[in-house]
């Protein structure tokens, strides 16, 4: 793989696989990334800089940076550094001249973009194209959001046609998710939603019965859902372009965990920590990179269709189930974090030191070992255990 395409094909895949390019499109996955991958995210810092300086150009404060970045001395950024931005939605577009009017709404705590498309029965993609927002569709309290027409009351009533539909029923087991119940029973997890009356996280617990709309309601729904698995996710990173089926499977990951609803940056933080204790692996260690990888942000996707907080691929996933004697589920984020743990504790029991562990998780233990590190793996090394400092 060129060296320019080796940043986000996903260590982590080619651990599992050896070839990185070629991914098996397991179950369920997800992966870090946006249209441009993590380049349109984060910035490397140079000489001279100052993180007001950053933080001013990047249309944030220094504060928020700070935190984002876990930076305990703002006054401390060094040059190669990396540091997260948070993404600032560009000036809404305008809507088409033949479209219904937009309407405007203020992002509240809790908020997620795919909450507030059902409510004003509109789409994620809608919404995410309406705003400009990134791959991450990343929303904060207070930002006004436009809301586009949706020339209709389609969608509404696509949503209680799924609603009134006989329904099964479905108890929820340890691991299950909304995106892959509905995906089980043909349906989809807008009807799902609907027929529950489940929140704009759609949290469900273990034991819980669902009910479950048949096959005429997710027919109905089908041309909204549709409109949300495109466009979330780009096809190319640092100048690699991945198979349409990859990119494919990268968007419907994406859009299920933004209809999904996931845990806060915090709550997968913790999650992480807790793990890797529980898994006996340095906690510091699981969430530097953990951090790096993807900032705690559970609904980031790449285009290599690597996923979620840990940035594992469905092929790594396979070999994290088998290393766990479970099947892991890579949507869900404890199964994300325990198959990104179980990587991580595999690599650190069969590399020569940690530096050689760290990199492997990023570039792939057997291209380590056939060409050293790469300039991008020393640098993704040295911040990985420089995060390390900041969690112990």
């Amino acid at each position: 793989m060129p060296a320019a395409a080796r940043r986000r094909a996903n260590p982590v895949t080619r651990v599992a696989t050896g070839t990185g390019a070629t991914l098996a499109l397991a179950t369920v996955a997800i992966a870090a990334t946006g249209t441009a991958g993590h380049a349109a995210d984060t910035y490397t810092v140079r000489d001279g800089d100052t993180l007001s300086a950053i933080a001013k150009r990047s249309g944030t404060d220094v504060r928020t940076l700070a935190k984002d970045n876990a930076l305990a001395d703002p006054s401390r950024i060094r040059a190669g550094q990396v540091l997260r931005l948070p993404s600032a939605a560009p000036a809404p577009a305008p809507a088409p001249a033949v479209a219904p009017a937009a309407t405007g709404y203020t992002v509240r705590t809790g908020d997620t973009v795919s909450g507030i498309a059902r409510a004003h029965g509109t789409t994620v993609a809608a919404v995410v194209a309406a705003n400009g927002l990134d791959a991450r569709a990343f929303i904060r309290a207070g930002q006004t959001l436009t809301i586009p027409g949706t020339g209709g009351a389609a969608p509404a009533a696509a949503a209680t046609t799924a609603a009134t539909t006989p329904a099964g029923s479905y108890t929820v087991r340890t691991g299950d998710t909304v995106s892959g119940i509905a995906r089980a029973h043909g349906t989809t997890v807008a009807a799902v939603v609907a027929a529950n009356g489940l929140d704009a996280r759609a949290f469900i617990r273990a034991g819980q019965t669902l009910a479950v709309p048949g096959a005429s309601a997710a027919a109905t729904a089908a041309p909204a859902a549709a409109a949300t698995t495109t466009g979330l996710v780009g096809n190319t990173f640092a100048g690699r372009t991945y198979p349409d089926q990859v990119v494919a499977s990268a968007n419907q990951n994406k859009a299920s965990l933004l209809a999904s609803g996931v845990p806060s940056r915090d709550e997968m933080q913790a999650k992480v920590a807790a793990t890797a204790r529980s898994m006996g692996v340095d906690a510091a260690l699981a969430q530097a990179v953990a951090f790096q990888e993807s900032g705690f942000n559970h609904t980031s996707v790449s285009p290599a269709n690597a996923i979620g907080t840990m940035q594992v691929i469905p092929s790594s996933g396979q070999w994290a189930s088998e290393m766990v004697g479970r099947p892991l589920n890579l949507l869900h984020p404890d199964d994300n974090v325990v198959a990104g743990v179980a990587i991580l504790r595999s690599l650190v029991r069969t590399s020569p030191d940690l530096p050689t562990a760290i990199a492997s998780y990023y570039q792939g233990a057997s291209s380590v070992a056939r060409n050293g590190m790469y300039a991008d793996t020393r640098r993704y090394v040295a911040n990985v255990q420089t995060l390390m400092t900041r969690f112990r």
